[in-house]
């Protein structure tokens, strides 16, 4: 394997993290995570425009400019014939004594390496369970930090209960999943929450609302309670590793007529489409 270390791509056996590096012992960084589909990064412009603002909102300058980070991650999907999966990133703030304040110039450290798994069609074609839980996780869900304690305990909740996800609820109001955004389709109106500080708002979020403007299909930006979720005609759930994921589920409650939606099919077959356009592949 080989992996982006700042501005050189080198063997992953000569990676060396510091153990006074302030993402190992604080968390103190950001990342992301991109697909790649056919050797091509999917939606990458977007992903460095995410992580770039994450970046700003924490005080941290990244090592090179938005296009040398392009270049590079380019280079590790080629230097590692990487056909399907995706480019893990993620900057820390750096090495320093261990404190919680910092100095100022302290070098961030950014990496970058494939990994590989594959779409998830399954699910994808049968839909999945999830459950919900109480949102306990701070008030910047907007910034992509490392800071993901909270969101790991609720994913092996659901892990180990048999579901693919927890869907969490903040003063009664559905936010976000463990990693994914949340849809729900009432009357053929789709809903989700609006893009604020208390969720992550997802690339594939931004592409669906992107596809549902080009093909007039209603929706808008509203938060929705539990029982608004489960009164639902459909739910659907959106990542960029999960893509369009029909919910079949929620706490054991059936959706619906307990089957991957029309609306929910037809949206997932449009971003099937989008990935397969080469000019927007290549972002």
């Amino acid at each position: 394997m080989r992996v982006l270390v700042n501005n050189e791509i080198v063997h992953r056996e000569d990676v060396r993290i510091d153990f006074e590096d302030r993402g190992y012992q604080f968390g103190d960084g950001i990342y992301e995570v991109v697909r790649v589909y056919e050797g091509e990064a999917y939606e990458l412009n977007e992903h460095i425009h995410r992580f770039y603002r994450s970046a700003k909102e924490i005080g941290i300058t990244p090592p090179q400019s938005k296009n040398e980070m392009k270049s590079n991650i380019e280079d590790v999907i080629t230097e590692n014939k990487l056909l399907e999966g995706g480019i893990y990133f993620q900057m820390t703030r750096g090495v320093a004594p261990r404190k919680h304040q910092y100095e100022k110039e302290i070098e961030p450290k950014l990496i970058a390496y494939p990994l590989y798994f594959t779409r998830p069609e399954k699910q994808q074609n049968e839909g999945v369970s999830v459950l919900t839980a109480d949102d306990l996780r701070w008030h910047r869900c907007d910034i992509k930090s490392l800071n993901l304690l909270y969101n790991i305990m609720m994913k092996q909740k659901a892990h180990d209960s048999g579901s693919f996800e927890t869907i969490f609820i903040r003063d009664e109001l559905v936010t976000e999943g463990t990693s994914t955004n949340v849809f729900m389709i009432k009357d053929n109106v789709i809903s989700t929450h609006p893009a604020d500080n208390n969720i992550l708002n997802g690339i594939t979020r931004m592409k669906v609302l992107h596809l549902l403007n080009e093909e007039h299909i209603p929706y808008e930006e509203k938060s929705f309670t539990k029982q608004e979720l489960l009164d639902a005609d459909e739910v659907f759930i959106t990542s960029t590793t999960s893509e369009v994921m029909p919910v079949l589920k929620v706490d054991e409650q059936v959706i619906g007529n307990g089957l991957p939606g029309i609306l929910t099919k037809r949206l997932h077959s449009l971003f099937l489409h989008d990935i397969k356009s080469p000019e927007i592949v290549r972002g």
